[in-house]
């Protein structure tokens, strides 16, 4: 910790400033002009939000998340089909890597299919609810529909078994294809709730509550999974995935996460993201 103390002063100047209809994360960017550390300005803003004027009260994380049972702290977990190692866990932000995920077989299968259908990578457009060519994302990519083939349906069973959470909760499994310099800077994954755009995406099955990504083929140099928060890397090695999950939409959840430029070959990912409720 910075020692920087969290006073009643700037408590009421933080539930001023939402009185006034600043969101947090802009609150956190003045903080951190203003001086203030990054623990610090956590601290005062990390679960806050507003319910009336002046009121500042703690914001409730979701009840339940994805996520595997780790109360024991298992090495191995059952995920029906497949025994799949737990090979690193944090807890803020929740980040669990998976080891053994796929079969060798399975990442070549998955390439193969995706492979004649790959077009250059959108992302989600907040500002209108659609889709929108991205300068921070420069892989290709395609979407499988749930279930669309066997082993697309085998590793969604296993993801539903391993994480506890409804396979109908989960949108269609993306493939992604990173050449060398391809990347994807630092983001969110959760939908910002301040945006015009996000009441249209909700509809379809609320918020992004977790991320699963599986790494297919991995590149001869670059191209781990940052965390740039918590200086985490997690190193893209074939048949194993990193899970994030996140209570809220804020950036509290310490969940910004990037793609490094690939250096060398290729990388090819697939991602699973979960929502809170039926995606349809």
């Amino acid at each position: 910790m910075t020692g920087q103390a969290i006073s009643p002063e700037l408590r009421e100047w933080v539930a001023a400033q939402l009185a006034a209809g600043h969101s947090v994360p802009s609150l956190r960017a003045s903080m951190r002009a203003a001086g203030w550390h990054d623990d610090a300005a956590d601290a005062a803003l990390q679960g806050i939000e507003m319910q009336g004027v002046g009121t500042l009260v703690a914001a409730p994380s979701r009840p339940g998340l994805p996520g595997p049972d780790l109360s024991e702290s298992p090495l191995y977990i059952d995920a029906g089909d497949r025994r799949v190692q737990v090979l690193q866990t944090m807890r803020h932000p929740r980040v669990i890597v998976f080891g053994d995920l796929l079969s060798a077989q399975e990442c070549e299968s998955l390439i193969d299919a995706a492979r004649q259908r790959l077009a250059r990578s959108l992302t989600v457009e907040t500002q209108t609810g659609g889709e929108a060519l991205n300068v921070d994302r420069t892989s290709d990519g395609m979407f499988f529909e749930r279930g669309e083939n066997a082993t697309v349906a085998r590793l969604e069973q296993r993801i539903a078994a391993l994480l506890r959470w409804p396979l109908e909760f989960g949108e269609g499994l993306q493939i992604l294809r990173y050449a060398p310099g391809a990347q994807y800077r630092p983001h969110y994954d959760y939908f910002d709730p301040g945006e015009p755009g996000t009441p249209t995406i909700l509809r379809r099955g609320g918020q992004r509550v977790a991320t699963l990504v599986m790494y297919l083929q991995e590149p001869e140099q670059g191209g781990a999974t940052t965390f740039p928060d918590v200086g985490l890397e997690v190193a893209p090695k074939r048949g194993t995935g990193v899970f994030f999950s996140y209570d809220r939409p804020d950036p509290s959840t310490r969940t910004l996460h990037g793609g490094a430029p690939v250096l060398a070959g290729e990388k090819w990912v697939a991602t699973k993201w979960l929502r809170e409720r039926e995606f349809t």
